[in-house]
């Protein structure tokens, strides 16, 4: 406890003083809302709320509200649907099924029956129970027992409700309504106002500020919700969302998406509520936010600075939504927001794999703004879809592919119908480079190479980055080979965490067995200390091979400093990727450098110098040089494919104790290696 305050005091005097002063009148209005906030929320009744929005009764509160704009499509025929996603309408009532009878799959949790009645601050994956409670006085990580806070807040994101709403629209039954109004009435009487540790984020409290509007006007004429009672309660706790994320924000000296989520949030409800002091402030305080930080945390060239795709998605989503929501309401959305928002997009379709994978790149929690469809969650394709559309890019338009749900239940039947055939071929696959975010894709075709080679995630903290410099995912020929381990869990399980982030397990090489960048603390699990100067030597992208030299500065610091210098060229027509590795520096040092295959990827046969790697019915060669100066070793791996699961899969580490010796590996396709090879 003494180191931990220690640690916090040295962290402030490293701060700004605006920083500081702002933080402290926030711990006191903090400590302040622990008598105020009940009293509050007893005072804001619905009628009270309709009457400061300028209405005399509740009635014309709730039908002015009903007939404001939404973000999203709240009428869907089965004809549009079924022209448009095929086979989606099964899917939809099935999923509608499974929320009625409170079944759910969040967070690696497989297939889970939460009962008749829900526990809502229950993680149920280990059973483990947050008891209401004023949210600043909740401690909701816990090292020194198994539990995953993140369970009951995605739980209570209530976005596994979102297909009761969808199969209401398809069918008109009231069976999807009703569900949708219980579990509504049974979370807000769960969780009172800043009572329970489904207000402990702000983060959380904004983004149900998102399915909330969104069920809204689904069930608004429903008749499961004309019951007066019930719309009281859920105008009073929605209207509490915006007033808690308001209150709450959760503002830095550098901010990342927990920051981004808040503004989104604010934007949303003051756009849903509309008249009246607070829903425009909200309004204008969210707007301006996501004003402030779009060219803080998006580079010139599209890339999110927390360096994780899974991430890039979410705060791309966080920033787009609010746009097309005040657009629908014939408000300005600047020239360079929408400009940096298509960035982001163009970022989205490089790293976009041709099968609609992603790179596993940075951490992972399957977070999601509103989501509408049920494709992988490592899909990331309608965004260039919907930010084509709506901004009239014709580059995104043309190299859109993959299922339309999400433009569907956004954009509506004609706008999705309109997008290219998700078979096309000739989109653009040529080599980009994202030199501000540090991101380089080599690609055609058949190839995708994804390489990292920039600055440290949220403005050099760590956050969500990981220690992946000159790290890299390969798919050759078509098929994926080499993948990043992903990030698996975040405080459920602080080992992992930290094994998942540090640097031997991406594809990089380690030198005496330290971090790239070293560990803060073990307990400190978005803090990474920025040791890693990295250099872009080279970057040639021809029309037969790409080439890219690349080094970091991360093992200067050691007594004998060593500096990594790897290239990469792809030859385009043969499919064939070499990764060659040198070091710049003196002494005898311990190398060692990991491939982390792809899951599915299986050594048919090993030989001096070679391997025969194999996928379904496709094989490839790997070879290296010099042999004899290098041992490998194949040891069992793990690929987190996304939040809470871990698949089994193959590392091969090539280790050296000694002077420092370059190494050359090649990946090619069988049917590429010469004949008079005697392998073949």
């Amino acid at each position: 406890m003494a180191r931990d305050l220690i640690d916090m005091v040295k962290r402030g005097m490293k701060k700004p003083p605006r920083y500081i002063v702002q933080r402290i009148i926030h711990e006191l209005r903090g400590h302040a809302e622990r008598h105020v906030a009940p009293r509050r929320a007893r005072e804001l009744s619905a009628k009270v709320l309709a009457k400061r929005a300028g209405y005399p009764s509740f009635d014309q509160w709730w039908d002015a509200l009903a007939a404001r704009p939404y973000l999203a499509q709240t009428q869907m025929s089965l004809i549009d649907l079924e022209r448009t996603c095929p086979g989606d309408q099964i899917r939809i009532l099935n999923a509608g099924k499974r929320a009625i009878a409170h079944n759910v799959d969040l967070l690696g949790s497989g297939p889970i029956e939460l009962g008749a009645v829900i526990d809502w601050h229950r993680d149920y994956k280990t059973g483990h129970r947050w008891p209401p409670a004023y949210c600043r006085d909740i401690e909701y990580n816990n090292p020194d027992r198994p539990s995953d806070v993140k369970f009951p807040w995605e739980l209570s994101r209530m976005q596994w409700m979102m297909p009761l709403g969808q199969a209401y629209l398809l069918s008109g039954e009231e069976r999807y309504a009703v569900a949708a109004r219980e579990l509504l009435s049974h979370w807000i009487s769960e969780n009172p106002y800043a009572g329970s540790v489904n207000w402990s984020c702000t983060m959380e409290v904004a983004l149900r500020i998102h399915s909330w509007t969104w069920f809204f006007y689904v069930f608004k004429n429903s008749a499961a919700w004309a019951e007066a009672g019930f719309r009281e309660r859920f105008l009073q706790s929605l209207y509490l969302h915006g007033d808690f994320t308001a209150r709450n924000l959760e503002k830095s000296d550098v901010n990342g998406n927990h920051y981004t989520a808040d503004a989104a949030g604010l934007v949303m409800a003051g756009l849903f509520f509309g008249s009246g002091k607070a829903s425009q402030h909200w309004l204008k305080l969210g707007w301006d936010i996501l004003c402030d930080e779009m060219p803080r945390q998006v580079f010139p060239d599209g890339v999110d600075f927390e360096a994780s795709v899974p991430y890039h998605r979410l705060v791309q989503e966080l920033f787009l939504l609010p746009a097309l929501y005040r657009l629908r309401h014939g408000l300005e959305v600047p020239e360079w927001y929408r400009e940096r928002l298509i960035a982001m997009a163009r970022f989205t379709a490089a790293y976009s794999r041709p099968d609609g994978g992603i790179p596993l790149w940075g951490d992972a929690d399957d977070a999601r703004a509103l989501p509408f469809g049920e494709q992988s969650i490592n899909d990331h394709r309608y965004l260039l879809g919907i930010v084509g559309v709506a901004f009239n890019v014709n580059d995104l338009v043309a190299n859109f592919s993959g299922p339309r749900s999400e433009i569907l239940w956004l954009m509506g039947a004609d706008v999705a119908s309109a997008l290219p055939d998700r078979e096309r071929l000739d989109r653009d696959q040529s080599s980009i480079a994202f030199p501000d975010g540090g991101f380089y894709v080599l690609r055609n075709q058949r190839d995708h190479v994804f390489v990292d080679c920039g600055p440290l995630g949220l403005g050099g903290r760590g956050g969500h980055g990981h220690n992946d410099l000159l790290s890299f995912e390969a798919v050759l020929d078509g098929v994926h080979l080499i993948s990043d381990c992903g990030a698996y869990l975040y405080t459920a399980d602080y080992n992992e965490r930290n094994n998942f982030r540090s640097t031997a397990y991406h594809n990089t090489p380690q030198v005496d067995g330290e971090e790239i960048n070293r560990f803060v603390r073990p307990d400190y699990l978005w803090f990474l200390h920025n040791d890693a100067a990295y250099e872009v030597r080279e970057v040639n992208f021809g029309p037969n091979t790409d080439r890219l030299l690349l080094s970091h500065g991360g093992y200067r610091r050691l007594k004998s400093p060593v500096t990594p210098v790897r290239s990469f060229e792809l030859d385009h027509a043969e499919h064939r990727l070499t990764i060659c590795d040198e070091f710049e520096g003196e002494g005898e040092h311990r190398l060692e450098i990991p491939l982390h295959l792809a899951t599915g990827i299986e050594i048919e046969r090993q030989e001096p110098g070679r391997l025969v790697l194999r996928s379904e019915q496709r094989s490839f060669m790997l070879t290296w040089e010099p042999m004899s100066m290098w041992e490998l070793r194949i040891e069992p791996g793990r690929i987190s494919p996304s939040y809470g699961i871990a698949l089994p899969s193959t590392t091969l580490i090539w280790k050296r104790i000694g002077h420092l010796q370059m190494l050359a590996v090649t990946l090619q396709p069988m049917q590429a290696v010469t004949a008079s090879d005697p392998t073949e």
